[in-house]
């Protein structure tokens, strides 16, 4: 029996959406970011958007490429922003597609920034991130009574592409219990190296989640002092989300994929 309609907003002509699309599983988009696919003329997507998410585009929408890959030629930012306006601009519904979702390290807010200087009208559709997806995918629960009353999220790759210094790695290591680490593949071994010298002990469970819940996800469970090596042996590749913590053991018993 069909149920009764939701009540969805409009995606009104010359506004523009910045949306979540989730860590990659069709399944996990948000009701409003379908819809949104579904009403969209200009889809304008991030590297991390899957091809399964943008299958559910509307057929006559135009599919634009704005993806960043580290290290990798990609587009200014400031011209993504001037992207997004112009085309708000000429009447479009334009739909900023972004992995994951747009206010966690995905550059939201910066666009959003530019947006309501240009007297642009947007609206912002949250989604489900890939340091909380990820984990559940691989069978480890951001938080457990247990384990860890508190999550870090943190970026393992700065602005200009090296370990971020503007975090206080010492205070990580001794504060919280479970780090959650984006983009941090590259330079694992230095992030190891800086956790453990600042006194993380070396046997800290670490799980390391490739393309979570995508088909050919992966996940490797070492230890801090052994990350490095055994992400080069097993030939991981990024994207990747990294767990720190003692919560990392529950995969033993909630590995479920």
């Amino acid at each position: 029996m069909v149920g009764p309609a939701l009540p969805l907003p409009v995606f009104e002509p010359g506004w523009v959406w910045l949306v979540g699309a989730g860590p990659g599983d069709p399944g996990l988009l948000t009701l409003l970011a379908a819809h949104a696919l579904a009403q969209a003329d200009e889809v304008v997507y991030d590297a991390l958007v899957s091809d399964a998410v943008l299958a559910l585009a509307n057929p006559a929408a135009s599919l634009e490429y704005a993806g960043k890959r580290g290290g990798r030629p990609s587009r200014k930012q400031p011209d993504i922003s001037e992207r997004l306006i112009a085309l708000a601009r000429s009447g479009r519904r334009v739909l900023r597609l972004k992995g994951g979702d747009p206010f966690i390290f995905g550059r939201g807010g910066e666009e959003a920034l530019a947006l309501a200087a240009a007297n642009v009208r947007f609206r912002i559709v949250p989604g489900i991130t890939a340091g909380v997806a990820g984990l559940a995918y691989a069978g480890i629960p951001s938080t457990h009574r247990d384990t860890n009353a508190a999550v870090t999220f943190v970026t393992g790759h700065g602005s200009g592409g090296d370990v971020p210094d503007g975090l206080d790695w010492p205070a990580l290591a001794k504060a919280s219990p479970v780090l959650v680490v984006y983009m941090g593949l590259k330079h694992l071994p230095e992030i190891a190296a800086r956790l453990i010298a600042a006194g993380r002990d070396p046997a800290t469970p670490v799980a390391i989640i490739a393309k979570a819940t995508l088909p050919d996800q992966r996940v490797l469970v070492t230890t801090l002092a052994a990350a490095a090596a055994d992400v080069a042996a097993a030939g991981i590749e990024p994207p990747t989300i990294v767990a720190v913590g003692e919560v990392v053991r529950l995969r033993a018993a909630l590995a479920w994929l």
